[in-house]
């Protein structure tokens, strides 16, 4: 065999390494898409306009039961998941970090791992699509080992929620 014929096997050979490598990385990309819309099935809302000012957005469940969906605290984007046994919003320290959340006084708070410490704090602006809440209570919380915000009653006793099936209706009326 030729020089000229070895290097254009090689080149031939290398060639279809990068094509495999370009399509194994474009198939990660793909799934792990597929996996964040599986666990986030809420990533893009939009809200009904009703009389008198209502607002309406529909969520749906995610695979593991959860409601799960976007939305934005002071403007930045966060990921809610709503939790209607928690009193407050709590949010993770990383995500309150990002936020350049201020901690307030520290309380002791009830968890489902027992008693934590948190720190009190108020959101200027909370939404979920075009449901928004100023002044909102929440709590940072240090122990809270999620990506999530948990959107509990501090911001879901001001709206109205309906459960049906796999979907959650979010009411606000103005």
């Amino acid at each position: 065999m030729t020089d000229e014929l070895k290097q254009q096997k090689r080149m031939g050979t290398g060639m279809m390494a990068l094509a495999w490598l370009a399509f194994m990385v474009l198939l990660g990309f793909y799934f792990s898409d597929l996996l964040d819309k599986q666990h986030n099935p809420n990533q893009t809302l939009e809200t009904r306009y009703g009389d008198d000012g209502l607002r309406e957005v529909v969520l749906q469940r995610n695979k593991y039961g959860h409601y799960v969906t976007s939305g934005s605290i002071n403007g930045q984007t966060v990921v809610f998941m709503l939790d209607t046994g928690a009193t407050g919003v709590a949010i993770p320290v990383a995500v309150a970090q990002r936020l350049s959340l201020k901690r307030g006084r520290s309380y002791p708070t009830q968890t489902a791992n027992g008693i934590a410490v948190s720190y009190a704090t108020v959101l200027n602006k909370v939404s979920v699509a075009d449901i928004t809440l100023s002044d909102v209570s929440a709590a940072i919380v240090p122990g809270l080992q999620t990506k999530e915000v948990l959107l509990g009653m501090s911001f879901l006793k001001h709206i109205e929620f309906t459960q049906r099936g796999d979907t959650l209706i979010l009411r606000q009326y103005l």
